[in-house]
């Protein structure tokens, strides 16, 4: 159990940490000119590269159940295969990511609670 002390002491640290990392980009990047090209190359590159690594993540237990056993376990994968393909064609044809994600989240949580109840 933490003492009084201890206990302020780690929501100061906590309030300044949070404060400083809302803080520093205005200090190290003048407002009036354009921000370095390494930050605008990580803003262009890292939102696609973070979906991708999350693809990859909710998909890999899936991935395995159907290397493994292609035609066994199908209630494992064939949900996340049927949403996935879902969002694309959401996206593709509305070009909307919110309705694509949210779509696709809704339709698998309807397979896998409703369809292909284990």
């Amino acid at each position: 159990m933490l003492s009084t002390t201890e206990t302020l002491a780690a929501i100061a640290v906590m309030a300044v940490v949070t404060f400083l990392t809302r803080a520093l980009p205005f200090l190290l990047f003048d407002r009036k000119g354009n921000p370095p090209r390494l930050v605008l190359y990580l803003g262009r590159v890292l939102p696609p590269a973070i979906i991708a690594m999350l693809i990859v993540y909710c998909l890999k237990d899936s991935l395995l159940a159907l290397e493994l056993h292609p035609l066994q376990g199908y209630e494992t994968w064939l949900p996340a295969l049927i949403s996935i393909t879902v969002a694309i064609i959401l996206h593709l044809w509305k070009r909307n990511t919110l309705l694509s994600i949210f779509g696709s989240t809704i339709l698998y949580m309807f397979l896998v609670q409703a369809v292909f109840v284990v």
